[in-house]
């Protein structure tokens, strides 16, 4: 230990011995030990180099190639499999999971899709004006025999088909949108950009159901599978309803988070 003396303070400065090395799993350049091979996993994955059901490295590869414990291996690991980034299958080892959405926040599919790293896409089997929808336009706030702008999408990412959505809008205000390339464009940015309409929150029913012959043909489910159901009425800023939406969505793509509070 070296010690000098300055007029107004002491100076303790400890010197560390040739050949000790920093415990493996602390940080370096400032980012943790695990994080960093976490990322080189995400990366792995968002080039394309490791694609859902690919075999991952195991703990003590990972604690090789990064120099660190197995306990730092298995805690990046850990952290990967809570955000559903991978899986373990027992005796096996750690795959690449198939890609889900969190839904968590209000946002569009493809904002949703972006933030996990996905190319959205939507094929859009409907875009209509109807009429004589009582329930719908209920949800809306609207009398029973006003007409209403109908878009049923199927939402896929690559070749596999995600989720069959349908919206529903006032069609005296937002009739055009029948024309709107929504195969391409979100529906969110369009109502933004095009009709200047803040979303900000909605109410949303939660349960699951059986798929039915057409819907497990369009998702590419067994006949009668569990699918995951989301009816939602979403509200602008003003606070007036502005989208009735029915989404059925795979289940085993899709985690709903709730937080509760007492």
């Amino acid at each position: 230990m070296l010690i000098r003396i300055l007029p107004d303070r002491l100076i303790v400065s400890a010197a560390i011995r040739p050949g000790k090395r920093l415990m493996a799993g602390n940080h370096r350049n400032g980012t943790p030990v695990y994080k960093r091979i976490q990322t080189g996993i995400r990366k792995g994955i968002e080039s394309g180099e490791l694609k859902p059901g690919d075999l991952v490295a195991s703990e003590r590869e990972l604690a090789k190639r990064h120099k660190v414990s197995l306990m730092t291996a298995r805690h990046a690991l850990g952290g990967l499999e809570r955000e559903g980034v991978v899986e373990r299958r027992r005796g096996a080892g750690t795959f690449v999971a198939s890609p889900k959405i969190h839904f968590n926040k209000l946002m569009s599919y493809s904002e949703h899709m972006s933030s996990r790293g996905l190319s959205p896409r939507s094929r859009v089997l409907v875009a209509k004006i109807i009429e004589y929808e009582p329930e719908v336009a209920a949800r809306l706030g609207l009398p029973a025999t006003s007409a209403l702008v109908k878009i049923e999408r199927l939402r896929e990412t690559g070749d596999a088909p995600f989720a069959l959505e349908t919206c529903y809008l006032p069609a005296s205000e937002f009739a055009e949108l029948v024309k709107a390339p929504l195969g391409r464009v979100s529906l969110f940015a369009t109502l933004e950009h095009d009709y200047g309409v803040d979303l900000a929150y909605a109410d949303e029913e939660v349960d699951a159901t059986a798929a039915e012959a057409n819907l497990a043909e369009l998702l590419g489910v067994p006949r009668g599978a569990s699918v995951l159901r989301i009816r939602q009425v979403i509200y602008s800023s003003k606070g007036k309803a502005t989208i009735y939406g029915v989404g059925f969505y795979r289940s085993e793509r899709h985690t709903l988070f709730i937080r509760r509070f007492r």
